[in-house]
């Protein structure tokens, strides 16, 4: 499985509007909705507000990881917004993050989540990845630097 698999130009956000964290983890869970990725917009934004509310899935470096497990997917999807000014996602780092990838995925099956945040671990491990990331203008740019980018590991 790639990460790039997972999204598609109706769930990526290339300038995220929010400036919070609660707000843009609204706004994704609208991206994902909006895509018709979910059964339920409610009951995925509880999930991930509940989850965050638990531990920061801010991990440093830029980079926020939101991720819920829900009844509300058949299968893992995922969205990923990037924000200019940066959200105070209390990251370890004490940094604002600019990437946010947003993982949804159904309760009895934890084998593609985990394997999806392993990949997201390795590939925004890079500084180099991070910046080409940041630098795409569109949804089809940020997708096809994802599968470059992935396909080389």
């Amino acid at each position: 499985m790639y990460l790039y698999e997972l999204l598609d130009k109706d769930s990526i956000l290339i300038s995220l509007e929010s400036v919070t964290k609660d707000d843009v983890l609204e706004e994704m869970v609208n991206v994902l909705d909006s895509a018709g990725k979910i059964k339920n917009r409610d009951t995925v934004l509880k999930a991930i507000v509940d989850r965050e509310r638990i531990m920061t899935t801010g991990i440093g470096n830029g980079v926020a990881v939101p991720h819920c497990k829900t009844s509300a997917v058949d299968h893992l999807v995922a969205a990923l917004g990037i924000s200019r000014e940066g959200i105070d996602f209390q990251s370890p780092d004490n940094q604002p993050a600019h990437l946010i990838f947003i993982l949804v995925a159904e309760e009895n099956n934890p084998g593609p989540h985990v394997r999806a945040l392993a990949r997201l671990a390795k590939l925004l491990s890079s500084k180099g990845v991070r910046d080409a990331l940041l630098a795409a203008r569109s949804p089809e740019d940020l997708l096809q630097t994802i599968k470059d980018k992935e396909q080389g590991f």
